[in-house]
């Protein structure tokens, strides 16, 4: 669309392209000097891109929303997406919200938990922040060596009086020991809140993994296997949907009522409407990276000095990320593959190093201090491959070459 001078309705020269006021008797109208974001070079290789379908495609849905001018406050596409969502994953309730941070919150919030939560120091900052946020107090506890997820025998040890909830992570996607999770919060009557960010359409058997626990909450971001730029949801039972869509529309029951105190983290139209267009792609995406992470473990699974996960077998996963550990001794050179990744444009990344037990908002609580050996090995040696459904062939290889004589270098 070509920006046109108010008064002659001719285009703007660039020159003329810089706070013009138009001086109309209807409306003021100021033209900002246009301001171009900064190239992107789409011949490197990020750790992620996300997933974008055909513009055309969505066109219709912007359409629909100008057309009924509903943004938010859970329009008929925030509704028609709560729907089709919990149909393609399989489950009965469907909360969506603003960001996966939000989702998590809500849940801590919804459940009116007072004490302590038990998590796991290697996660994203947000599943910790969110517990704070909540007052209540984050003890972290050691991870399982073969899946990276919180050790179900230490979060036994770990529970006290003051415990009130466990919050595990399915870190880059691989299920965490849900059973044995369950059978511990129940002997002990305990609420369980899954941060599934990197779970999207996991299952096994055709039931999925977001069932487990007392709810699930789930990422949208861009970065995340399924976005809808910004955007989050809960997996629940109908009761905690219905106090969770309270508390995300400021705590209101009906039209004129606050009877909690909510905040405001509702999804918008355009995120549910984007939503509902990625869902028709959600299973190709998945393919695709499913593909990328096969022939990653092709070529690098026989080279000595990288460790791979091991998910338990049986799962359908969805291919969050490609996470690899590389053997003690070249742990301290791990900058150094990431710059001869990075000088072929390709750009790895150390998920997650630091421990959140190491940043300095949260070192002082006395869990961060304890003894978590797994956990501090895995953030010294772990590293993540880009992956996304247009990776380029030619970086896969490219990537897989550069392990292979790094490794071979140190042999």
């Amino acid at each position: 669309m070509e920006l046109q001078k108010a008064t002659t309705g001719e285009p703007l020269s660039l020159s003329e392209y810089e706070a013009e006021d138009t001086g109309s008797a209807v409306a003021e109208r100021t033209v900002v000097k246009k301001r171009r974001a900064p190239p992107v070079d789409l011949d490197d290789a990020p750790v992620t891109r996300p997933f974008l379908p055909p513009l055309s495609e969505f066109l219709p849905y912007l359409e629909g929303i100008w057309a009924n001018r509903w943004l938010t406050n859970a329009g008929p596409f925030h509704q028609q997406f709560e729907e089709e969502l919990a149909a393609y994953l399989g489950v009965e309730h469907v909360a969506l919200t603003s960001n996966g941070t939000a989702a998590l919150e809500l849940v801590l919030r919804a459940l009116d938990l007072k004490g302590e939560v038990i998590t796991t120091p290697f996660t994203f900052v947000a599943t910790t922040h969110a517990i704070q946020s909540c007052n209540l107090r984050p003890v972290f506890v050691d991870i399982d060596p073969k899946t990276g997820n919180l050790d179900p025998e230490l979060i036994e040890q770990a529970i006290t009086s003051e415990t009130c909830a466990i919050l595990p992570v399915h870190c880059f996607g691989h299920p965490c020991g849900t059973e044995r999770i369950a059978e511990i919060a129940a002997a002990h009557g305990l609420k369980t809140l899954y941060d599934g960010a990197h779970a999207f359409n996991v299952r096994r058997d055709g039931k999925s993994l977001l069932t487990a626990g007392d709810a699930t909450c789930l990422s949208f971001h861009a970065t995340k296997v399924f976005n809808t730029f910004e955007g989050g949801a809960i997996i629940c039972d109908a009761p905690l949907k219905a106090r969770i869509a309270q508390l995300r529309n400021f705590g209101f029951s009906n039209a004129t009522s606050v009877d909690a105190v909510g905040t405001n983290a509702k999804m918008s139209e355009f995120q549910a409407a984007f939503g509902l267009l990625q869902l028709k792609y959600a299973d190709e995406v998945i393919a695709r990276r499913g593909a990328i992470s096969a022939r990653y473990t092709a070529g690098i699974r026989e080279i000595a000095g990288i460790d791979l996960f091991q998910p338990e077998p049986g799962w359908q996963l969805n291919h969050s990320y490609y996470p690899m550990l590389l053997a003690d001794h070249l742990a301290d050179r791990r900058e150094e593959l990431c710059e001869r990744l990075r000088a072929r444009g390709i750009h790895a990344r150390a998920y997650f190093w630091p421990l959140v037990s190491d940043h300095s908002v949260y070192r002082d609580l006395p869990s961060a201090r304890a003894d978590m050996p797994v956990a501090r090995s895995f953030a010294r040696r772990i590293l993540c491959l880009p992956l996304y459904p247009d990776l380029a062939p030619r970086h896969i290889e490219t990537a897989i070459g550069i392990i292979r004589d790094f490794c071979a270098s140190d042999a």
